[in-house]
């Protein structure tokens, strides 16, 4: 029952992530709010590398993501990052098809090298924070940027407030 929400709602917010990542300019892709924040490029293709992640944390019960390469081209070329978003999504989608709901409640740890980041910790858990509830969270920055530059936010669940006013 959780699985069959959960592929529902991964194939929902990856079309909205779509209609996001569709939305940014290639001339606003250096644009940055602060010294210490990404480029709107590089929260981009981070947005799009962590469809891949769920490959690891779906199918590994230790994920390294020192032992773990995946080439991501260039931030600057948006259509780079939309074609990385559109791979890692098909990977994750196998991935998450070839759950179980057993498998949902095993632990998981992750790990950088000998270094541990997250303890074992239930599948289903760590897919809610670390996978969907991540790109939520970056998306809502990316809004934020597109906003900053004046370009147009998609609407994801509906009309944005400035479709609302328009209307």
């Amino acid at each position: 029952m959780i699985l069959q929400q959960l592929t529902i709602e991964f194939e929902h917010e990856a079309n909205s992530t779509r209609k996001l990542l569709q939305a940014i300019p290639e001339k606003d892709l250096h644009y940055k709010p602060s010294e210490t924040s990404w480029t709107m490029g590089q929260l981009a293709q981070h947005i799009a590398t962590i469809y891949y992640w769920y490959v690891g944390t779906l199918t590994q019960d230790v994920y390294d993501m020192a032992a773990d390469q995946l080439e991501r081209g260039d931030p600057n070329d948006i259509q780079a990052t939309l074609a990385l978003f559109e791979s890692n999504v098909e990977k994750a989608r196998k991935a998450l098809n070839s759950l179980t709901e057993q498998k949902l409640q095993d632990n998981w740890t992750m790990k950088v090298g000998d270094r541990v980041i997250l303890e074992p910790t239930p599948r289903g858990i760590v897919s809610r924070g670390f996978l969907f509830n991540h790109i939520y969270h970056h998306r809502g920055e990316m809004i934020v940027y597109l906003r900053a530059t004046g370009n147009k936010v998609p609407g994801m669940y509906g009309p944005t407030y400035e479709d609302s006013i328009k209307g």
